[in-house]
């Protein structure tokens, strides 16, 4: 075992501070000094919270003594997306509009994971109210990935997949209305699991996209999110969209085998337009799931280039809607992008939404039936490794937008049929910058694309590499 806490895995660190092996004081301030080192070079933190961070963590040390342990956190220091409201602290939402917003209530994944014992760090750094794929923030400045301080994280969960893979902090909550969990994932080479929408409470974080919107956590490995999603999913009053049925026994599922899963490679669509080593990584993965046991199989997807516009559709109105007096009231108070975002949606009629939104149930009907002879599907997170800050800066940078628009182009159908999908690290690129690949499920089949994604990592190394830091 490492001797630096701040190295361990999430499940492994919730184990030693049970144990008594580690101290909640001690992971705290590993977690603590690597923030300190790193944070100017990679800006992933809006707030940190040093000295409540240490005085929690004494009193769960405290509490374990007393055979008081919480939960199955307990003790644990984590860092979530600021975007997720605790009552009486700050949550900024990446914006100046809402730079000094003192939130009333607690989100309830928030919650659920304080009662499981978990220690608040601080709050990280996102894209300007969720609203953009890259990491770039107008008033923040953009986070920067550790594997390449010139290169993009991904967003809007930038400071979540920064951190994460920088071991500033053992996990943290994203949100993924487009493939923002999934995104960061990818380009920081950790795990990031999107989950069916339903499985997880939204009440207390903010909304994006009322019908796209999910809750899910960014981590080092796939057990570390089956247990994370344990511990936050279920019914919710204060959430009428949550399924009302608990949870599956997730950590069970991820110690699973290959064996009998049959996983489908998409036919077109997903394996177009890829840059060569992110076609490598995507052959190198089928030729390890077949090795460890899964049946692997073609599909012929429903035209994913459609179900992609629509899910930009439905995200830009329904973002618009609740903008809309931001909007008239303090326009200046935006930045340029993700105003131009906005302001264009009020253009599209709403009869064209509509449509899109009756439109998505045949179409996830169209795709079960697809997939309806595999247990997932595998494919492709983004079409290319982190492009740097500078080339997908748009209004900087001529064709940024292209290359902006290319990035999301594998995540969102997946939003829009309310699919999850678990992003697991799965190779390295030429250049040295991770790529991960998406586990696609269907609905609620969270179990299933943890067991994939566990076995595949404890098959692979991928997952435990780190950036060199100074």
């Amino acid at each position: 075992m490492t001797t630096e806490p701040a190295l361990l895995s999430l499940t492994e660190l919730a184990s030693a501070i049970a144990d008594r092996t580690i101290s909640s004081r001690e992971a705290t301030q590993s977690c603590l000094d690597r923030i300190a080192r790193l944070q100017p070079r990679l800006n992933a933190f809006m707030a940190i919270e040093p000295d409540a961070a240490l005085a929690a963590a004494d009193a769960a040390d405290a509490a374990l003594a007393r055979g008081a342990g919480q939960g199955a956190l307990h003790g644990v220091p984590l860092a979530h997306k600021d975007m997720y409201y605790e009552a009486g602290r700050i949550s900024t939402c990446g914006s100046v509009i809402r730079r000094d917003f003192v939130a009333s209530t607690t989100s309830t994944a928030v919650q659920r994971l304080k009662d499981a014992g978990s220690v608040r760090l601080g709050t990280l750094q996102m894209a300007e109210f969720a609203y953009g794929p890259t990491g770039h923030n107008a008033h923040f400045g953009p986070v920067r990935n550790p594997w390449n301080p010139d290169h993009i994280t991904g967003g809007s969960s930038s400071g979540s997949g920064a951190a994460v893979a920088a071991r500033l902090t053992f996990a943290s909550l994203g949100s993924d209305t487009g493939g923002s969990i999934r995104m960061p994932a990818h380009f920081c080479g950790v795990t990031g699991l999107k989950t069916t929408v339903g499985l997880i409470s939204r009440a207390g974080a903010m909304p994006l996209s009322h019908s796209l919107d999910t809750v899910g956590p960014l981590a080092r490995t796939a057990e570390d999110c089956a247990l994370l999603a344990g511990l936050m999913a279920g019914p919710d009053p204060l959430d009428p969209t949550t399924r009302d049925a608990p949870a599956p026994d997730y950590l069970a599922a991820t110690r699973g085998t290959m064996k009998g899963l049959t996983i489908g490679i998409p036919s077109a669509y997903y394996v177009e337009d890829l840059d060569p080593d992110v076609e490598r990584v995507l052959d190198d993965t089928i030729a390890t799931l077949a090795h460890e046991g899964a049946r692997i199989v073609r599909v012929t997807l429903p035209e994913q280039g459609a179900i992609t516009a629509a899910a930009q559709l439905v995200l830009a109105v329904e973002a618009a809607g609740f903008h809309a007096k931001w909007m008239r009231e303090r326009p200046q108070d935006y930045g340029p992008q993700v105003l131009m975002r906005l302001q264009n949606a009020l253009a599209v009629p709403a009869l064209t939404y509509l449509e899109a939104l009756r439109w998505r149930g045949p179409a996830l009907a169209a795709y079960l039936e697809a997939t309806s002879g595999v247990d997932a599907v595998l494919a492709p997170a983004a079409p290319v490794p982190a492009p740097t800050i500078a080339e997908s800066d748009v209004g900087n940078r001529p064709g940024a937008e292209a290359v902006i628009q290319r990035l999301s182009r594998f995540t969102r159908p997946v939003n829009y049929l309310g699919l999850p999908a678990l992003c697991v690290p799965a190779g390295v690129s030429r250049s040295g910058l991770p790529i991960g690949l998406q586990i696609i499920g269907r609905p609620f089949g969270e179990a299933e694309i943890l067991r994939v994604g566990a076995a595949f990592q404890r098959a692979t190394d991928f997952h435990t590499r780190m950036p060199d830091l100074p």
